[in-house]
């Protein structure tokens, strides 16, 4: 996703925990919020971004280590960009779980998923559900992926501890979302996009309210600094964050200790 309430994947908008609207601050406004904007959520990333976001995307899953045969999640996967490129990973042996607490996400992934021909692509299962409280066994995935959900998350130390206990010892978390910076002037340009495009573009959807939320979200989530500090805290081993496009977004990077 990108500046298209990616801003959520869901968790991709996308994503999460989930996401509905009064400027969203329980799961259940956050929740509503996601399924509002599901039907024109791809278009809109597309535009918003000029592609880009299929980019951080690629990037995001070539982080997260995933490899043939592997079990893997994509953590609020909103309309499943990053779960579709997880199955390309893993192939046909492999398999991929897509989970989001938007039922409407849920549905455009499910469309789009009948839509393409991939053999691997039988190996997505869709789950509707929340990222705090994650319905699979520990140790269960191989690598998980969560773009632009962490930021949505009502507890976001609460839903790193979830992909801690289900990922494999020695395995990788990648962490796709936009860059809080410290530098005054990247936030003004980014606070200036979103002003003066994302939201006017919005606007045109319907959807204006829903995007005014983005710039509060990012004010609200943590830097690159504060979400190494958060995976190591829960335990992680390793922790990296890399700012990818122009620093307009960025990627942490955790591995849970053999």
């Amino acid at each position: 996703m990108a500046y298209a309430l990616h801003f959520a994947s869901a968790g991709h908008l996308l994503s999460t925990s989930r996401s509905k609207f009064r400027s969203p601050n329980c799961s259940s406004d956050r929740q509503a919020l996601f399924n509002r904007i599901a039907p024109v959520y791809d278009n809109l990333n597309d535009l918003l971004s000029l592609g880009q976001h299929r980019i951080w995307k690629r990037m995001a899953v070539s982080w997260s280590g995933a490899k043939a045969g592997d079990n893997v999640l994509d953590l609020c996967c909103g309309s499943g960009d990053l779960a579709f490129l997880l199955s390309d990973k893993v192939g046909t042996t492999g398999k991929v779980v897509g989970l989001d607490f938007s039922n409407e996400q849920l549905s455009v992934a499910s469309s789009r998923q009948q839509l393409r021909a991939k053999a691997c692509y039988n190996n997505i299962k869709w789950v509707e559900g929340d990222a705090l409280e994650l319905p699979f066994s520990d140790s269960y995935f191989d690598a998980i992926t969560i773009g632009y959900g962490l930021r949505n998350v009502v507890d976001r130390q609460k839903a790193m501890l979830e992909m801690y206990r289900v990922l494999k010892p020695g395995s990788k978390v990648s962490v796709l979302d936009f860059n809080k910076s410290s530098d005054a002037f990247s936030t003004f340009i980014q606070e200036w996009i979103i002003d003066t495009v994302v939201v006017p573009v919005a606007t045109g959807y319907g959807l204006a309210k829903e995007y005014e939320y983005l710039k509060s979200s990012i004010q609200g989530y943590l830097t690159g600094k504060q979400l190494q500090d958060l995976a190591l805290e829960v335990g992680f081993s390793t922790a990296k964050y890399f700012e990818v496009g122009g620093g307009l977004m960025g990627n942490l990077v955790a591995t849970r200790m053999q």
